[in-house]
């Protein structure tokens, strides 16, 4: 196992809260945490985490968020906190790639709303990270872009295996202690997988409630991009800058109802079996109340919503984005310009064709969108809703990838890898609900991060926040790389 090492940082493991109360007693400058973040990410560079660094312009706004400090001007909520950025998101005079050496030329002139929030607070853009080409995968391992010796994103744990993706550079430079924040996308799992992967955690918010404007797309119904950070908390307070929704409820362990459904608690490996397994008999412990449900039927009911939907949705919307926000490039020059054989798979055989398989080969994909989306996605939208109802549950609670990292080559991104790293995932995303994932603890025999996935009704998006902050208190946060 080659695991990635660094000199001790340890300025860099600090939670927001926990730099901004170091910036407000004088023992730490922004210059200094930032020049601290920029030495995790030179020594990191075999992990493949940005497209994009911005050294010189994240250091020029430190000195700018300490100078501002020195004389006494009012700070703003994340003054001088050093993020990194998805690179299907725009930033104002940073190149948008999303992963793809078709859009490696393209610089936007504004940045992304939800940038544009964190900013406007006071954070630091370090760069633009690394992630599946095109957010059309799980894994990360792209092969563009990289300033490794391997390709691909790798995790910080064990620089031999994947990330996850999409967002794979965002919660690999967490994991490595790169950047205190990240901003990441996910339309079927793609800031939960890698978080999962790299110990951080993040929020999947209510679809709809963030701006998709400035944001590369996939599926304008399942897109949205979503906050990452070290802790829960942290995860609460971008929210709450982006959405302008301050303040979360109370939340009580003994009042908290979590539903089990069995159907996500299948194909688990060893390490993940037990650490989450683990996790629930804390819950338990503390007064949670743990609801058995063994007939969900999630995940039948999503089967023929997710895929048909995707696919269908990426054509146009893609032409829509590379017209209107985009370098005006057609889709076809977009496709030829397509470096990951997986991805180029997807387009040619399903996006530029519109198709999708069917029991005698391909078939038109418009028929099953419609019904996917004015009959399937409803049913499962009900099916959610009627679960949450008839047990009386705050969320579903179950392990948010069935394993591990896996080991990162050419073979991890065949599509049983990928149904498998889904699996958990998919089906809130095609509902459009508020989804957590935080960190748990470490496989006793592969010493890799594995992740709690919670899953709430739609809207409830600070509830499920303040959850999250609850229950991370009792089981803890895991050690960086």
């Amino acid at each position: 196992m080659k695991l990635f090492h660094s000199p001790e940082t340890p300025v860099t493991d600090q939670t927001i809260g926990q730099a901004l109360a170091a910036f407000r007693d004088g023992v730490l400058s922004s210059t200094e945490l930032v020049q601290a973040c920029l030495e995790r990410s030179d020594d990191g560079r075999d992990l493949n985490v940005y497209v994009t660094l911005d050294a010189a312009g994240a250091l020029a706004a430190a000195g700018a968020a300490d100078a501002a400090r020195a004389a006494g001007l009012p700070p703003k909520p994340l003054s001088g906190i050093p993020i990194v950025v998805k690179d299907n998101i725009h930033a104002a005079g940073l190149p948008c790639t999303a992963g793809t050496p078709a859009l490696a030329d393209f610089v936007p002139q504004e940045d992304a709303p939800v940038l544009k929030k964190l900013r406007d607070a006071g954070a630091i853009l370090l760069g633009k990270t690394n992630m599946h080409e095109l957010a059309f995968g799980a894994t990360g391992f792209n092969a563009a872009f990289n300033t490794g010796s391997q390709p691909g994103v790798r995790n910080p744990y064990d620089s031999e295996r994947i990330a996850g993706g999409s967002s794979s550079g965002s919660a690999a430079a967490l994991g490595a202690r790169m950047a205190l924040a990240a901003l990441g996308t996910d339309t079927g799992g793609s800031m939960r997988i890698p978080c999962a992967l790299n110990g951080c955690a993040s929020l999947r918010p209510s679809w709809g409630r963030y701006s998709a404007s400035g944001i590369v797309p996939i599926a304008h119904s399942r897109d949205t991009a979503g906050p990452m950070a070290l802790c829960m908390a942290d995860v609460a307070l971008l929210d709450a800058l982006i959405t302008d929704e301050h303040g979360l409820p109370p939340v009580t362990l003994a009042a908290l109802r979590l539903g089990v459904a069995q159907e996500f608690w299948n194909n688990l490996d060893e390490d993940t079996r037990e650490v989450a397994e683990a996790a629930l008999e804390t819950l338990r412990a503390h007064g949670v109340t743990l609801v058995d449900i063994p007939d969900a039927g999630l995940q039948v009911l999503n089967q023929p919503v997710g895929f048909p939907v995707v696919i269908h949705e990426a054509y146009e919307d893609m032409v829509a984005y590379l017209r209107e926000q985009g370098p005006a490039i057609d889709i076809q020059a977009l496709a030829r310009g397509i470096h990951s054989p997986d991805v180029r798979a997807i387009y040619e055989q399903w996006v530029l064709p519109r198709k999708m398989p069917g029991e005698d080969g391909p078939v038109d994909v418009a028929p099953a969108y419609e019904t996917a989306q004015h009959g399937g996605r409803t049913v499962l939208r009900e099916r959610y809703q009627d679960l949450f109802e008839i047990h009386v549950l705050d969320a579903l609670v179950f392990p948010t990838t069935p394993a591990v990292a896996p080991l990162a080559s050419p073979e991890v991104n065949r599509p049983e890898q990928f149904e498998r790293l889904i699996q958990n995932t998919e089906p809130a995303a095609s509902a459009g609900l508020p989804c957590i994932q935080m960190p748990i603890g470490l496989g006793s025999r592969s010493g890799l991060p594995i992740g709690l996935e919670l899953d709430a009704p739609l809207g409830t998006d600070r509830r499920l926040l303040a959850i999250g902050i609850v229950l991370e208190s009792i089981l803890g946060r895991i050690p960086r790389a």
